[in-house]
């Protein structure tokens, strides 16, 4: 099965699979990563043996987001399909996932970090909604996650600051359901999945799918919503300035169009 994941490190580890994101150090996206990522999930899903699955990441980020510096037009693929389209099948996976968030999960490293069901995160992790700081709309369904997460007040305020939250804090707000350390957030996230992978798996799926019914398509709903803010606000000169800005580490000096 890994012949096929040329970004990714695919094992299991007993009844738990294991997702392993390798583009260090900051892991940052793209269409034929996120497409990687649900590509493994649905081969999980499939698979008898599996019952939960772990998310992780080689590097100091678990992502970053997309690479704006460097590739600014990172959005549709040749096909003209958005990547935060792409990323509506990983909401629709059948089994429960943990996400170890060993460092910065920003932008729609965030939205993937809030697409698996638990997170375990390490002091150093640093969650962050940085869009408006970049000067467009935020993406990757987070208009729905986020809130429904920690609130509508929180998320406001992630989403109108671009405040980094720290893992620690994480916790406290919900967004992180369990802290480690650094060296031993990612067997704290598969001690989890396993606990997970001890019940039942059809009670289990049935459950989740009860749980979450309805998820999947209102993160997809929030998508579209995100995409037509996304199309606008990114033609601005203001997020031109934010990409320059964001990349030499300064306030932006945004005009307002």
């Amino acid at each position: 099965m890994s012949a096929t994941f040329k970004d990714l490190g695919i094992s299991t580890e007993g009844a738990v699979g294991i997702v392993e994101i390798q583009r260090p150090p900051h892991n940052f996206f793209d269409n034929s990563l996120i497409n990687q990522i649900a590509d493994a999930f649905e081969a999980f899903d499939r698979d008898d043996k599996i019952r939960a699955y772990v998310l992780c990441a080689q590097g100091k980020s678990f992502c970053a987001g997309a690479d704006f510096a460097n590739r600014p037009r990172t959005g549709a693929n040749e096909t003209g399909k958005h990547l935060y389209k792409e990323a509506t099948r990983i909401f629709r996976a059948k089994k429960p996932s943990v996400g170890a968030i060993q460092g910065p999960a920003i932008g729609g490293g965030l939205g993937l970090a809030l697409a698996t069901d638990f997170r375990v995160a390490a002091p150093e992790a640093r969650f962050a909604a940085n869009f408006t700081r970049l000067g467009f709309h935020p993406g990757f369904s987070l208009t729905f996650t986020l809130p429904r997460l920690i609130g509508q007040q929180k998320a406001n305020l992630m989403f109108y600051t671009g405040r980094r939250i720290g893992g620690e804090e994480a916790v406290q707000w919900g967004l992180a359901d369990a802290l480690a350390p650094l060296a031993d957030v990612r067997k704290e996230a598969l001690k989890l999945a396993q606990e997970i992978a001890e019940s039942a798996p059809l009670a289990l799926m049935s459950t989740r799918e009860t749980m979450r019914r309805g998820f999947a398509d209102a993160a997809e709903a929030a998508t579209e919503r995100e995409l037509t803010e996304q199309e606008w606000t990114r033609k601005t000169e203001d997020f031109k300035e934010g990409v320059k800005s964001y990349a030499e580490k300064r306030p932006g000096n945004w005009k307002n169009r």
